[in-house]
C-alpha cells in the first residue's frame, strides 16, 4: 500500500533535481499559458531530458485542441496527460487518441458535489475511451490549473478513493490525515511544495513526500492489526 506521490508545475533543473531525490512518482508540467508555471513544450523537452528512468512525466492542458496537445507530445516526451479544464467526456477522449497518451481527468469538487456524480463521471470517461485511467479531485475554483484550496473528502466514496489522484490543498500538515482518512491511489501538490509560484522548495519537498509515506505506515499498520484480530477469530471492530 504505497501512496503514488506527484509533484507538479516544475520548471528549473534544480526543482527536478530535488523531486527524484525525494522519491516522487511523477514530475508534472503546465502548458497553461496564463499560469505562472507555464512550459514551454520545448523547455519541458529539455527538462524530461534528465529524468531518470520509472518517472513519469505528466502534461498538465487546459481546454487545448487534440491538435495543440498532439503538437506538445511531439516535442516533450511526455508519459500521461492530465486534462484540467472543461473538456468533456468525448473531447477527453479524442485529445487523448490524437496524442497517443493515457489520461488523467480533473473533476472539480465543489461543495455541493454529490458522491454519486463522483462515480458516474468517472464511469462515463471509463466507458469514452480505453486511455482513461483516473479522475483527478481538485477543488472548484474560478481559475483552472489549481489554486492550493482544499474541499470536504468526505465527499470521496470509499470504493472510489483507492482509484483516485487527490489534490487542491495539499501540504506538508494534512498530507499524513489525505492519505490514512481518504487512501487515495496518488496525491498530486504543486503550489504546497514552493517558495514562490513555479519555485519550488527542496525542503517542502522532502517533507510532503515524508508525510505521505506516514499516512502510508499508518495504513500498514491497521491492515496488519485488522489481520491479526481476523486471524485469531475477533471481530475487527
Amino acid at each position: 500500500m504505497r501512496t503514488r506521490i506527484k509533484i507538479c508545475g516544475l520548471t528549473r533543473e534544480e526543482d527536478m533535481q530535488a523531486v527524484v531525490a525525494a522519491g516522487a512518482d511523477a514530475i508534472g508540467f503546465v502548458f497553461y499559458p496564463k499560469s505562472p508555471r507555464y512550459v514551454t513544450p520545448q523547455r519541458a523537452a529539455e527538462l524530461i531530458a534528465a529524468v531518470q528512468p520509472f518517472i513519469a512525466c505528466v502534461g498538465l492542458f487546459v481546454n487545448a485542441t487534440p491538435e495543440e496537445v498532439a503538437a506538445v507530445v511531439r516535442v516533450a516526451p511526455l508519459s500521461l496527460l492530465q486534462l484540467h479544464g472543461d473538456e468533456t467526456v468525448e473531447q477527453g477522449a479524442a485529445i487523448a487518441a490524437a496524442a497517443g497518451r493515457q489520461y488523467l481527468k480533473v473533476f472539480r469538487v465543489k461543495p455541493d458535489t454529490r458522491p454519486d456524480e463522483l462515480l458516474e463521471y468517472e464511469q462515463a470517461n471509463r466507458a469514452a475511451s480505453p486511455l482513461f485511467t483516473s479522475l483527478l479531485l481538485d477543488t472548484y475554483v474560478d481559475a483552472y490549473g489549481g489554486a492550493g484550496k482544499g474541499f470536504d473528502w468526505s465527499l470521496i466514496p470509499k470504493d472510489l478513493a483507492p482509484r483516485v489522484v487527490l489534490s487542491g490543498g495539499l501540504s506538508v500538515h494534512n498530507a499524513t490525515d489525505a492519505v490514512a482518512g481518504v487512501r487515495p491511489y496518488a496525491v498530486d501538490i504543486s503550489s504546497g511544495v514552493e517558495a514562490s509560484k513555479g519555485i519550488k522548495d527542496a525542503r517542502k519537498i522532502a517533507d510532503f513526500v515524508a508525510a505521505v509515506r506516514a499516512g502510508d505506515t499508518i495504513l500498514e499498520s491497521a491492515a496488519h492489526h485488522a489481520t491479526s484480530v481476523s486471524r485469531q477469530g475477533l471481530p475487527t471492530s
